[in-house]
């Protein structure tokens, strides 16, 4: 009796612990997990409300804010998917990608021949010139070209195509990429660095948020490629959504794009 009672008992223990095992899973095939590094205003930023339409940060109490929140937010719902979204060290996610840990990058990443060797792009869902951050009232606030940057002490995020180009301005002292924007900002406001190379946007960002700052839209700027200066989509190799995804940006007008960034310009969080 005391043995078949145990055995009941065991078979109930062994029901609730596949049940509870059950509950913890979480079902993530009606999920759109999307990654970026959220902090990359007014492409995307970390703020601690969902003010302006943020969208929590999976497994944090921040939100993510800004144009590529609101891209996602577009094509998780053209795709039928709750958006999640994860955030990510910019030069870790590719390898996030690549090991399914997400479906997308959105992330104000450019579609580059080098980065076209491991993952898939979208089309293109913006397109930005390259401009030069520097400090109101400094030697270079009144440059209008490359040579005008000859001795500055110049820098870009780590990993982007924006460091590389940095080659092209002559007698330049190139400084260590930095891994992210707001320590490029620390560093030009504490004048270890003169400018660092950014997209427009950010610019706009930049000087919203600091009023000590301006940038430089070059009259003969830099050299690069159509790919290097647009915006896609970041998606795995032979990724089955990937059309779907392009019908769904081909869906959002130009005027609807130039509206979602300035609003994404007015909403970013003074601090980035």
């Amino acid at each position: 009796m005391g043995r078949k009672l145990g055995s009941v008992l065991l078979t109930l223990v062994l029901a609730v612990s596949v049940l509870a095992g059950c509950a913890s899973k979480t079902d993530t095939s009606n999920q759109f997990r999307v990654g970026m590094e959220a902090g990359y205003a007014p492409f995307n930023w970390t703020q601690m409300d969902d003010k302006n339409g943020a969208v929590k940060i999976d497994g944090a109490s921040e939100y993510a804010g800004g144009y590529d929140v609101e891209i996602a937010k577009k094509i998780a719902a053209g795709l039928g998917k709750e958006l999640v979204i994860v955030k990510v060290e910019w030069d870790g996610l590719v390898q996030m990608l690549t090991s399914n840990k997400i479906d997308a990058i959105i992330a104000g990443m450019s579609p580059t021949e080098e980065r076209k060797k491991t993952i898939d792009f979208s089309d293109n869902y913006y397109k930005s010139d390259l401009i030069m951050v520097v400090k109101k009232g400094g030697a270079y606030e009144n440059a209008k070209t490359l040579k005008d940057f000859t001795g500055a002490k110049v820098t870009a995020q780590l990993n982007t195509f924006h460091y590389s180009v940095i080659d092209q301005i002559p007698g330049v002292k190139k400084e260590t990429a930095m891994s992210d924007f707001p320590a490029m900002r620390v560093a030009l406001e504490s004048g270890i660095i003169d400018g660092y190379v950014s997209e427009r946007p950010e610019g706009v960002s930049a000087s919203s948020a600091n009023e000590n700052f301006t940038f430089i839209d070059f009259t003969e700027g830099f050299v690069t490629s159509a790919d290097d200066t647009a915006i896609a989509v970041g998606v795995r190799k032979g990724y089955d959504l990937t059309s779907k995804i392009n019908e769904i940006l081909s869906k959002i007008s130009e005027t609807d794009r130039i509206s979602i960034m300035d609003a994404a310009i007015k909403n970013q969080p003074a601090a980035q």
